[in-house]
C-alpha cells in the first residue's frame, strides 16, 4: 500500500507557500479594495472574478465556483494528484517530505506520474546542456554563434545538444531509476526496430517550459546534412505534461515583464525569442510546433490581466515573407479574443527578428517593435492591396469585402473610426455611406451614434399603435456598475455633503465623467452654482434638478438619499470623499497617460526624436502625478 504524507509536512507546505505568490506565477494579480483579483485560469472571462485571500490562504472564483487552498490550486491547474501537488510545492520551498505507513510500497507509488515525468525531463535537460560543450556539439555551437548567440546566451535559454548514437539518453535515465514505460509516456524515448531509442539525435535543443519553469518538452533543430529526418524542427510529442497548444517558448523568462509591462510580443521561432530578449525586448514568446491559438491567448491574458478595465498590448512580429503575412492574418482572426490592443510588426526585406538583429543590430529590433501598426489596419490594408482602387469596380468590390471585416470590431467607437479611415483609403467621397455599410454589417442601426445604441420608444399598450412621446435625454446607468462607481460616489458627495466635496469637485472637468448621464448630472451641479453655491439639502436638489434633463431628475433625488459606500467601520466622511475625488482624477490622468503612450507607439524615437522625447517627458510627469492621486484615492476603497 502506498505511503501517506505526514500531516505536519502538508501543513508546512501550506504555510510556507504564500498562495498569492504561487498563483502569481500563473495569473497576474492586483489588489482591488481589500481583495486580490485576477482573471480566472479555469474559465474564460473579460472581468476579473478570481479572488485570492492571502491572509486566509484560499482562492475562489465567483464566475465558475472553483476554489480551495494553494494545494488544490496546483492540483487543478497542473492536473496533478494531491500527493504530486504537495511534492511540487514542497520542492518549491525546500521542504523534505516524509511518507508514513507505506513500507517499500511508497517507493513504487509514483511510477508514471506527472512528477516523475517532470523529474525525467529535468535530468534529460541537464544531460543535453552538458553535451553542448563537447566536441561532438561543435556544429550546434557554430549554429548559435553564426546567429549572434554566445555561450552565455545559450546557457540563459537552456540550449543543449542531443548526441549521436541511438539510446544514450535512454540508458542515462534508466541508470537513474526510471522505467521504459515512463520514458515512453514522457516522450523522451520511443520504440525502435531493435529496442528503445532516444527521441532526438544529433540536434540542437531548446527546453520547453511551463509557467512555473519546469521543463515539459524539447524543441530540436536540424543542423547536420546527414540527419535522416528532413524536418527543420522536431518537437516533443504530446504527453500528459506537454500540450503544445498551451506552451510558449520563453514564457518562464518573459512572464514577469509581461505582467509588469502589460505587453506581450509574439514571434515565430526560438532564435527570434532569443534575439528579442537580447535586444532589450524581454516580453517576447513563441508557440512551439503549432500555430498561435486560443489556449496561448488565455495564458497571455491571465499574465497581462487583460480585462475590460486595463488593456495592454499584444504585438505579433512575423517574418516579412508571404508565410509570415498569412500568419499575421491568422492572428487577426483571434484579435477579438483579447481586450488588449493588438499590433503587428513586420521586419523589412523578409527578415525575421533574429536576422534583423544580425544585420542591423539590437536597436533595429527595438525599433521594429516601436514601429508596430494596429493589426486591424494591417489586415484591412492587405485586403485592399488585392483590388485596383483606381477603378470604380475595384473600389466597390473592396468596400464590399472590407465592410464585414471592420464590422467584427466589438468597440463601436473604434469600428466607426476605422470605417471613416476606410473611406479615405478607398478614396470614397461619401464617408456616410461607408459608415452605413459597416454599421449594417455589424447589425447596428445605420444612424446609431458610436458607442450608443438608440433606445426603442416605449409604447403604452392601451394606446394600440399610437406613439407615445418620451422625453429625450441620456439613458440611466446601472448603479451596480463598478467601472462607474467613482463617478456615482462623487456626484452623491456633491449633493449630500457639498461642503466636504468643495472646490475639488467643482474643478473636475467634463472628461472625468465617461457616462452621459453622470456627465449631465455633473454639468447640472455646476450650472446650479456648484458645491460652493451656499445651497444644501432639498434646496440644492431642487436647483440641480432644474438644470438637468427631465429623464434624469429622479436620479437627483435617488443620489441624494443613497448612502455613500464608506469602507466598513469607517465614519470619516471627509477622508472618504477626498479619496473618491482623487481616485476619479487618477482615472482621468490614467486615460491621458494611455493616450500619450498611444501617441508614443505611433511615432519613432529615431525619426521623430524631439517629439518623442517631449512626449516622454510629459509621460513621466503625468505618471508621477498619477501615482500621488492613486495614493490619495486609496481612502475610497
Amino acid at each position: 500500500m502506498a505511503g501517506r504524507i505526514r500531516e505536519s509536512d502538508i501543513a508546512q507546505v501550506r504555510d510556507r507557500n504564500r498562495i498569492d505568490d504561487v498563483i502569481g506565477e500563473y495569473v497576474a494579480l492586483r489588489r482591488t479594495g481589500g481583495a486580490v483579483k485576477g482573471l480566472c485560469p479555469f474559465h474564460d472571462e473579460k472581468t476579473p472574478s478570481f479572488n485570492v485571500r492571502p491572509s486566509h490562504g484560499t482562492f475562489h472564483c465567483f464566475g465558475c465556483g472553483v476554489g480551495g487552498d494553494v494545494i488544490s490550486f496546483i492540483q487543478q491547474y497542473e492536473h496533478l494528484s494531491f500527493t504530486e501537488a504537495v511534492e511540487r510545492l514542497a520542492a518549491r520551498v525546500g521542504v523534505q517530505i516524509v511518507f508514513t505507513g507505506g513500507g517499500t510500497g511508497s517507493v513504487q507509488r509514483d511510477r508514471g506520474t506527472n512528477s516523475r515525468m517532470l523529474e525525467a525531463h529535468k535530468i534529460a535537460h541537464q544531460f543535453y546542456v552538458e553535451l553542448l560543450s563537447t566536441p561532438e556539439a561543435q556544429a550546434a555551437r557554430d549554429f548559435l554563434s553564426e546567429r549572434g548567440f554566445d555561450a552565455d546566451a545559450a546557457a540563459n535559454f537552456g540550449c543543449g545538444y542531443a548526441p549521436s548514437g541511438w539510446d544514450k539518453l535512454t540508458k542515462h535515465l534508466l541508470g537513474r531509476g526510471f522505467e521504459l514505460t515512463e520514458l515512453y509516456k514522457a516522450g523522451l524515448s520511443k520504440e525502435g526496430r531493435q529496442g528503445p531509442i532516444d527521441r532526438f539525435h544529433k540536434r540542437l535543443l531548446w527546453p520547453l517550459k511551463e509557467l512555473a519553469g519546469d521543463v515539459v518538452g524539447f524543441g530540436a533543430r536540424r543542423i547536420h546534412d546527414d540527419d535522416p529526418i528532413q524536418a527543420k524542427y522536431v518537437n516533443t510529442a504530446e504527453s500528459p505534461i506537454f500540450k503544445k497548444s498551451k506552451v510558449l517558448f520563453g514564457i518562464d523568462l518573459a512572464k514577469r515583464e509581461i505582467a509588469r509591462r502589460h505587453q506581450a510580443v509574439v514571434v515565430e521561432g526560438y532564435t527570434d525569442v532569443m534575439a528579442m530578449h537580447l535586444s532589450g525586448v524581454p516580453t517576447a514568446v513563441a508557440s512551439c510546433g503549432t500555430a498561435f491559438g486560443s489556449d496561448h491567448i488565455s495564458v497571455l491574458r491571465r499574465l497581462m490581466l487583460d480585462d475590460a478595465e486595463f488593456r495592454g498590448e499584444v504585438i505579433f512580429t512575423f517574418d516579412g515573407d508571404e508565410a509570415g503575412q498569412k500568419a499575421a492574418m491568422k492572428a487577426f482572426e483571434d484579435d477579438q479574443k483579447f481586450a488588449s490592443k493588438t499590433y503587428i510588426a513586420i521586419a523589412p526585406d523578409g527578415m525575421d527578428p533574429c536576422e534583423l538583429r544580425q544585420s542591423k543590430g539590437d536597436t533595429a529590433v527595438r525599433d521594429l517593435v516601436a514601429r508596430r501598426q494596429p493589426l486591424f489596419e494591417f489586415a484591412i490594408r492587405r485586403m485592399l492591396a488585392d483590388h485596383d482602387l483606381d477603378r470604380a469596380e475595384g473600389r466597390v468590390e473592396a468596400l464590399r469585402r472590407t465592410s464585414p471585416l471592420i464590422a467584427q470590431i466589438k468597440d463601436s467607437a473604434l469600428r466607426d473610426e476605422y470605417a471613416r479611415q476606410l473611406s479615405g483609403w478607398l478614396g470614397w467621397d461619401d464617408t456616410a455611406e461607408v459608415l452605413r455599410r459597416v454599421r449594417v454589417a455589424a447589425g447596428q442601426s445605420p444612424d446609431a451614434r458610436a458607442g450608443r445604441q438608440r433606445r426603442p420608444q416605449p409604447v403604452d399598450p392601451d394606446q394600440g399603435a399610437l406613439p407615445v412621446e418620451v422625453p429625450s435625454g441620456p439613458s440611466r446607468p446601472d448603479p451596480r456598475d463598478p467601472g462607474l462607481r467613482l463617478q456615482r460616489e462623487a456626484i452623491k458627495a456633491a449633493l449630500q455633503i457639498p461642503a466636504l466635496a468643495g472646490p475639488v469637485y467643482d474643478s473636475l472637468p467634463d472628461e472625468a465623467f465617461t457616462h452621459d448621464a453622470y456627465l449631465a448630472l455633473h454639468q447640472a451641479v455646476l450650472a446650479a452654482g456648484g458645491t460652493s453655491c451656499g445651497l444644501a439639502g432639498a434646496a440644492l436638489s431642487s436647483s440641480v434638478s432644474e438644470h438637468c434633463p427631465e429623464t434624469l431628475r429622479s436620479m437627483v433625488t435617488e443620489l441624494c438619499v443613497e448612502p455613500l459606500q464608506l469602507p466598513p467601520k469607517s465614519d470619516d466622511d471627509s477622508r472618504y470623499v477626498n479619496g473618491v475625488l482623487s481616485a476619479l482624477q487618477a482615472n482621468l490622468v490614467g486615460r491621458q497617460i494611455a493616450e500619450i503612450k498611444s501617441r508614443l507607439q505611433r511615432i519613432s524615437p529615431v525619426t521623430d526624436r524631439d517629439e518623442y522625447h517631449a512626449l516622454f517627458g510629459d509621460l513621466v510627469a503625468l505618471e508621477e502625478y498619477h501615482k500621488g492621486l492613486r495614493t490619495q484615492g486609496t481612502a475610497s476603497r
